[in-house]
């Protein structure tokens, strides 16, 4: 049975990822580079595609976080399927990162003399650096887990 903890978590991954999505839908139109364009250009934009073509990576790692805590439910915390899982997080957070540093990087060259990217370039270094930590904390509990998954693989061929 899970507890009420991991349902409350699943949950939560549930709900990131619903308003995620919604974002990712409404902002363009309202925001940015896209406000003044009709519904099918806002969406044919190359930098709003890349954004999208970019949240792949993040809805691939809310998949596996919630897979994680399915597998952690289940009480297969010291499972092979539970490192695999750790690991796609982690690397999802260090493409996410590197795909959020590139986002920032051409909006810094590319951008209007006019036009200051300064909030833009804030909201990239904010999340490069959550997904730089996200990054190390999967890394971290991969790490863990592996060395705990070893040492159970080990008491269980001495008995």
């Amino acid at each position: 049975m899970k507890s009420i903890s991991i349902v409350f978590l699943q949950g939560a991954i549930i709900l990131i990822g619903m308003i995620a999505l919604v974002l990712l839908i409404w902002l363009p139109m309202t925001e940015g580079r896209a406000t003044n364009l009709d519904v099918f250009s806002i969406y044919i934009d190359p930098f709003i595609l890349y954004g999208y073509a970019a949240s792949i990576v993040f809805f691939v790692a809310l998949y596996n976080a919630f897979k994680l805590l399915g597998t952690i439910g289940q009480n297969n915390v010291f499972s092979l399927n539970a490192v695999k899982r750790l690991r796609n997080i982690k690397l999802c957070a260090i493409l996410l990162g590197i795909l959020i540093v590139a986002a920032g990087l051409f909006i810094g060259f590319s951008h209007p003399k006019e036009d200051d990217p300064a909030g833009f370039l804030a909201i990239c270094i904010v999340t490069t650096f959550v997904a730089i930590v996200v990054a190390t904390a999967a890394a971290i509990f991969e790490k863990v887990l592996q060395n705990a998954v070893e040492m159970k693989s080990e008491n269980d061929l001495t008995i």
